[in-house]
């Protein structure tokens, strides 16, 4: 299997995309190491039932924190190839509205916490000359926005800079930098968009989204995972720098289509 041997680090690996990400990861035969801050990581690695996955409870606000994982992670597995900054926050508030609280949570977490674990898992693959890291950035910022996304789709557009000069800098030592762009996919996050609607059926919220893409539906966790097990491997060799882009078509139309 293409990431057999390897050793990965996924954050936010409990739930969500990142549970998608950790199901495909093991399915291709790494070793997975979640890091996490909800609870949930003891449930996840229960229902996993996977000799080939542990766990930390952390915030990756916390690099005291951090730095003692990434050591008992090398004291143990002896190495890390793979790295994917999954973890990250969304507080939707329009611009005018936002406290600083909530706008320094987006920063401190999607482009602090990503440039934490990095710096410290880094040195590590230089010392191996190999590597592979995959931030989850979105087609929110780069791409696309809506309203009250000011701050997310800030720190999201970021994180492909983040990518692009990150992967400039570790080329020599065989490391691939690449990005992840999703569009809706059915996570915890976006059930809670819907939920918080105020829509007698929250699943007609869900409908709705999904009229508006192409493909005519969300993506699944398990659909992401593959591309970035994909991009994690040697396959993806000659890959590096780039977002790569799974919305279901989403951001591909140039106008909404009219019904006749």
């Amino acid at each position: 299997m293409k990431l057999d041997g390897k050793v990965a680090i996924v954050t936010g690996g409990a739930m969500g995309n990142g549970l998608g990400i950790v199901k495909m990861f093991l399915k291709y035969g790494a070793d997975v190491v979640i890091i996490d801050y909800s609870d949930q990581i003891n449930v996840t690695i229960q229902e996993l039932k996977s000799p080939k996955v542990t766990g930390y409870k952390a915030d990756i606000r916390d690099v005291d924190r951090l730095q003692k994982i990434v050591k008992d992670v090398i004291a143990k597995k002896g190495k890390i190839d793979i790295l994917v900054n999954n973890a990250g926050v969304a507080r939707l508030d329009k611009f005018v509205d936002m406290s600083d609280e909530v706008r320094d949570l987006h920063f401190d977490i999607n482009i602090r916490g990503t440039w934490n674990i990095t710096k410290l898992v880094v040195p590590f693959m230089v010392e191996n000359q190999y590597g592979k890291i995959v931030n989850l950035s979105s087609v929110t910022g780069p791409m696309v926005a809506d309203s009250g996304e000011v701050a997310y789709a800030t720190t999201k557009a970021a994180l492909i800079g983040f990518t692009k000069g990150l992967a400039m800098e570790l080329v020599d030592y065989h490391i691939n930098v690449n990005a992840i762009m999703p569009g809706y996919i059915m996570t915890p996050m976006v059930e809670g968009i819907a939920k918080d609607s105020n829509q007698v059926d929250p699943s007609s919220v869900i409908k709705g989204i999904a009229s508006g893409i192409p493909m005519k539906r969300l993506g699944t966790i398990e659909e992401l995972g593959e591309l970035a097990a994909f991009l994690a491997s040697d396959e993806a060799s000659y890959i590096t720098g780039q977002g790569i882009v799974i919305d279901g078509g989403s951001t591909l139309p140039e106008t909404m289509s009219v019904g006749a």
